[in-house]
């Protein structure tokens, strides 16, 4: 029998499976950092490509460096013949999660370095990835409606080319800034269920593209990724609701969740929803649909109260409380909010393949994962457990 281990059950919450140099969150303290920087820090003073190179590096690009990562993104935006004809015949009514996680085994077919597993082609493999996930999203969008693709624009970021090919509308430069920052919030975070299992998959010597689409299907989870759809959903299904406080206060008598709220690590304030929070206002006013954030507003100061008049933990808004109402009043449909998470996230999922891959500078990296489980199934003794032809079995 297996011995008794009390860290089982609980989704490896607090077991340190791995040393990691990339990103590091203090849920306590409501801290997150990426390769040493604050994310206040780049949120406020990056961009997307400046952070995507200072994940995949470990440090921050030289101007040289930058144009150089810049260009390797737009020379890979164009997605190969095969890959569009092939999307056109996916049933437009499929979930965009699954035609992502779909879509990333055939861009590895058009990989020239596919076979080559170093280090140096890897980073090439991850530029062309980051590209091609947010060029796959947009396509799928066009073509599920029955709309031409559009050519990528080189003038624009990978934010505002992204919101180009998506929408057919030139985004403006603050709103082009806005989802930059976005994307720069939802770039990393640990070793989450989808950066988890794209470590997983590769430890076991799989390609960058087999390690991407299974941290695709992670994230694909209501858990995970899927909470910011399921935020949309219930923000429109409150838009027209007269009594917010009695909604809540019901959800909370009933034992039911409030979508966006609460965080599996963070204890306060996750420092990511300050600033999607502060970015709602700021495009509700512009767009005279500023009835979004107040609503996303009233729950969670209504939320708050309500757990501190019950003597329970406050719960606070996530990422994805915000960012739901963020990514809608940039045109963004609900059901391709969880896509462009991995749009984001793809950056980290690479950063974190390409550690588990080579280690980190002192050449350290962890073995095949394989964790052991206790055996809670039938257990007889060796005559009990006989095996019985299945013609006197009763």
């Amino acid at each position: 029998m297996a011995e008794t281990n009390n860290t089982k059950n609980i989704g490896l919450r607090g077991v340190k499976v791995a040393d990691t140099r990339i990103s590091d969150v203090d849920g306590t303290q409501g801290i997150l950092i990426y390769r040493g920087y604050p994310i206040e820090e780049l949120a406020e003073h990056s961009t997307y490509e400046e952070t995507a190179y200072l994940l995949l590096h470990d440090a921050m690009p030289t101007v040289k460096e930058l144009r150089g990562f810049s260009e390797g993104l737009r020379a890979a935006r164009a997605l190969p013949a095969f890959v569009v004809d092939i999307l056109r015949e996916i049933p437009k009514g499929s979930s965009p999660m699954d035609v992502l996680q779909a879509t990333v085994p055939l861009l590895a077919a058009d990989d020239p370095e596919l076979s080559d597993d170093s280090r140096e082609a890897n980073y090439r493999k991850a530029v062309r990835l980051i590209s091609r996930v947010a060029s796959v999203v947009a396509a799928w969008h066009r073509i599920r409606n029955g709309q031409d693709l559009l050519p990528p624009d080189d003038g624009l970021s990978h934010a505002g080319n992204f919101l180009w090919q998506l929408t057919g509308k030139k985004p403006d430069r603050e709103t082009a800034k806005d989802l930059d920052t976005a994307l720069i919030l939802h770039a990393d975070h640990s070793f989450n269920a989808s950066t988890f299992a794209c470590r997983a998959v590769v430890s076991t010597r799989a390609h960058m593209y087999a390690a991407v689409a299974s941290g695709v299907g992670a994230l694909s989870g209501s858990l995970h990724g899927g909470a910011n759809a399921a935020v949309m959903i219930m923000l429109d299904a409150l838009r027209n609701e007269k009594d917010i406080p009695a909604w809540v206060r019901r959800q909370l008598d009933d034992g039911k969740k409030i979508m966006g709220m609460g965080h599996a690590v963070y204890k306060t304030t996750d420092p990511r929803a300050k600033y999607l929070k502060d970015m709602c206002f700021r495009l509700g006013r512009k767009m005279g649909e500023e009835h979004w954030c107040k609503l996303s507003t009233q729950i969670d100061e209504t939320a708050e109260a309500e757990f501190a008049k019950r003597g329970k933990t406050t719960i606070k808004p996530n990422v994805d409380f915000f960012s739901a109402p963020v990514y809608h009043l940039m045109g963004i449909p609900g059901d391709l909010m969880t896509p462009l998470f991995a749009v984001s996230r793809i950056a980290g999922w690479a950063s974190h393949i390409i550690e588990e891959k080579f280690g980190d500078a002192h050449g350290e990296k962890p073995a095949l994962y394989r964790p052991s489980s206790e055996y809670t199934g039938h257990y007889c003794g060796k005559e009990a457990c006989a095996y019985t032809p299945i013609e006197e079995r009763k």
